[in-house]
């Protein structure tokens, strides 16, 4: 990733498939996992947005965004998450929630597939998260 600065964002692309082919190592290892075992788990639309790569459904569902260190893994719904995966952390005054991801830190497709399949279905049930009433 020559000349990207992964500091605090994911390399600059326009779609989804330049932003992985701009990562390399385990970066690009993981996200090509996570990726895919989301898109297996719902009918997800993947676009690019705020420098992340997002899945979304009925609104802003999941994202996927490669620092220097780490992987972050984020949705939008993630504090209701935390049964299925408790090291995903609050973030903000909504429900958002990440799950930081290091070289060392183990996670499998079915792991990433079933948090997918439950964010979705509480787009689908709850509405889109960044509707705010």
């Amino acid at each position: 990733m020559e000349g990207t600065d992964l500091s605090m964002m994911g390399p600059a692309a326009e779609t989804p498939d330049a932003y992985i082919a701009a990562l390399s190592g385990w970066q690009r290892e993981r996200c090509d996992l996570m990726r895919a075992a989301i898109l297996s788990a719902a009918p997800f639309e993947e676009t690019i947005k705020w420098t992340n790569l997002v899945f979304m459904a009925n609104g802003p569902c999941i994202l996927i965004r490669a620092e220097a260190q780490r992987v972050q893994l984020g949705f939008w719904r993630g504090k209701r998450l935390r049964d299925l995966e408790p090291r995903i952390k609050a973030s903000g005054k909504y429900e958002l929630g990440n799950l930081a991801l290091t070289e060392a830190t183990g996670v499998t497709a079915n792991q990433i597939a079933t948090l997918a399949a439950e964010a979705y279905r509480l787009n689908i049930e709850l509405g889109n998260p960044a509707a705010r009433t």
